[in-house]
């Protein structure tokens, strides 16, 4: 669900899960960007989460996600990354990586091959603050909607204040 619910991966929520001294399990790191494999509506396969901070402990993937590291970083930046693979142009191009029936799975092969827009580097990193500082208008806790909300309330209450205080008619 954090893969799912976040465009940029909450380090904070982990579940923890014990590993076999046989299992192999894919680490995941700054930079990494992790993918559902699979769901029961194909506009929700390979939803994305880019890990934009370091983990401060040991995280895995679990077998619902898959990951992609980029060999190079140097020309990516992870805001833009974390829009771009959310955003519906990249999301129509998802109904060639996946398939299925009552359930959708992606392959990864056939995702491999799919094509996303890397601009220039300033570029990307403009788009990303761009897309970043609406994502915290609109979903901030203590800023954005919340704090608008709470400021058009303040303004309600203080109008309402002023246009119903009447001065006393003396007698």
């Amino acid at each position: 669900m954090n893969v799912f619910q976040n465009p940029t991966t909450d380090l904070t929520d982990t579940r923890h899960v014990s590993i076999g001294p046989d299992e192999r399990q894919n680490r995941v790191q700054h930079g990494d960007i992790l993918f559902t494999l699979s769901s029961e509506n194909l506009n929700e396969c390979a939803t994305s989460s880019v890990i934009r901070g370091q983990p401060e402990a040991n995280l895995f993937l679990n077998s619902f996600c898959f990951g992609l590291r980029p060999s190079h970083t140097d020309g990516l930046d992870l805001p833009y990354l974390s829009h771009v693979f959310r955003s519906r142009a990249f999301r129509k191009e998802i109904p060639k990586a996946a398939a299925g029936v009552t359930r959708f799975n992606v392959s990864r092969t056939r995702f491999g091959k799919l094509m996303i827009p890397i601009p220039p580097l300033d570029r990307q990193r403009a788009i990303g603050r761009t897309l970043d500082s609406f994502d915290t208008l609109v979903n901030g806790l203590t800023s954005g909607l919340p704090a608008e909300l709470n400021a058009r309330r303040q303004q309600y209450e203080y109008y309402r204040d002023k246009l119903l205080t009447f001065k006393e008619l003396k007698s």
